[in-house]
């Protein structure tokens, strides 16, 4: 048996199309691909797509990789991009979901009573995650929630349902 191919020359060989060696790269950095996506996206399935769609794309990128420079850095920053794509992705799927279970009905139609619970519900987790900020973040998010103040006590707020 050979010996161990270092990272260079493996990214050389992948450079001009080896498919072995790009594989070996693979298989030396997937743990930390995948904690990597992880960590940004949230779960493990959009985790592992986020990790295989960045090894796809850090193949066809390996053009533009400048020669000399860490692969992993280079590798895991493809990765975190398609982990936050996806979790942006799942937020926006998951609103457009919410929005049409609660839309008003046409007409003088009440809201049914899973659109309301829906809605409490959300109501409730926003004002949690809101209240979980730090200041300086609430206080970016203020100006949205209607007359722009940051109430001095939010958990007291967020008890009365308040948003």
């Amino acid at each position: 048996m050979g010996r161990p191919l270092d990272e260079s020359d493996l990214i050389g060989r992948a450079r001009r199309g080896d498919t072995h060696a790009y594989e070996e790269l693979v298989h030396a950095h997937q743990g930390i691909a995948f904690r990597t996506a992880y960590v940004i996206a949230g779960n493990a399935a959009d985790a592992e797509d986020a990790a295989q769609d960045g090894f796809v794309k850090a193949w066809r990128a390996l053009g533009r990789f400048r020669e000399g420079a860490p692969f992993r850095p280079w590798l895991l920053q493809i990765v975190a991009n398609e982990a936050r794509n996806r979790r942006r992705s799942t937020g926006r799927r998951a609103h457009l979901a919410l929005r049409a279970a609660t839309e008003q009905p046409s007409g003088d139609a009440a809201p049914s009573p899973e659109a309301s619970l829906l809605s409490a519900e959300l109501r409730t987790a926003l004002l949690a995650a809101v209240n979980d900020l730090p200041e300086d973040q609430r206080t970016v998010i203020a100006p949205a929630r209607g007359n722009g103040e940051i109430p001095q006590r939010p958990r007291a707020r967020a008890a009365e349902g308040v948003l």
